[in-house]
């Protein structure tokens, strides 16, 4: 299977939301990481054909996303970043509508509904209205709703909003068992959501995909503009004021700065290992600054 956007534009008025992108997805999960605003609640809904460009395609296998309809939508899941559900429904009654909705019979429906409620830990609350749900039991009810069909291609946009640390765990390991031979696309600016699973990490910047690789390709490419500084607080407060910090820290009468910047701050500073919340840093400080 081949996902393939190409030259893929969408404009509205003077603004280019995305400006002629190209990439190419096969099996597995790609993060697709990026400030708000920078275009991938665009081009995901392109993709899942909700959203038509202004130029360029979306084609699975060599065809058309909008002309294959249909047998496109059957093969597709889909979370977008403000689900819509029916507050007085209860979860497996939501289940099984969506599950309706996608074309499962009815015994297919209640059996991949009750499967998935209890993967997402929804269980003891299957029979309860919507609305009594927490944010977090929400957006869990949401990543169940968009896997209903078993799609080969899952696409969701800020999945993990609302979810607290442990149901973030759950999520991951869930996704990396679904990715196995599907497509999964999740957007992000939570760096943590993708680090640890994303076989590969898309950076996109203006409707523009900047950067492209592995987590080690990508943080490999800052090895040399990460550094460590332990500095007084006089000093601290003077670079906090002209660098990109990315964690400050009090020891004792010191402070530990961890700046991203192409050239080393002080003369006692020091490199140190990058991780990809540095690389967010350096390529969006504009808009953390």
């Amino acid at each position: 299977m081949v996902l393939s956007v190409e030259k893929l534009t969408k404009q509205y008025g003077n603004k280019i939301a995305v400006d002629r992108l190209n990439v190419e997805f096969g099996t597995g999960v790609y993060g697709l990481l990026g400030a708000n605003g920078a275009g991938k609640t665009t081009l995901m809904r392109m993709i899942c054909g909700i959203l038509t460009p202004t130029s360029g395609e979306v084609k699975l296998d060599g065809v058309n996303n909008l002309d294959m309809g249909e047998a496109f939508r059957e093969q597709l899941g889909y979370l977008p970043q403000d689900f819509g559900y029916y507050p007085d429904f209860k979860a497996r009654e939501f289940m099984l509508y969506i599950a309706a909705l996608k074309g499962l019979t009815p015994i297919q429906g209640k059996e991949r509904a009750d499967e998935l409620i209890e993967m997402v830990g929804l269980k003891d609350v299957a029979n309860k209205k919507i609305k009594t749900f927490s944010g977090g039991m929400k957006q869990r009810l949401g990543i169940a709703q968009a896997m209903i069909n078993n799609p080969r291609i899952l696409v969701l946009d800020e999945p993990t909003a609302g979810l607290d640390p442990k149901e973030r765990v759950r999520f991951r390991n869930l996704l990396s068992d679904f990715a196995s031979n599907r497509l999964v696309i999740l957007s992000t600016h939570i760096v943590s959501d993708v680090e640890y699973i994303a076989d590969e990490i898309l950076v996109m910047k203006n409707g523009t995909l900047i950067a492209e690789g592995t987590v080690m390709e990508l943080v490999g490419s800052i090895s040399d503009k990460v550094w460590k500084v332990v500095t007084d607080r006089e000093s601290a407060d003077v670079l906090c004021s002209q660098y990109n910090i990315v964690n400050l820290r009090h020891v004792e009468d010191n402070v530990e700065l961890r700046i991203v910047s192409d050239d080393a701050p002080m003369d006692i500073a020091e490199h140190a290992a990058p991780t990809l919340e540095d690389l967010y840093m350096y390529e969006f400080k504009e808009q953390v600054r």
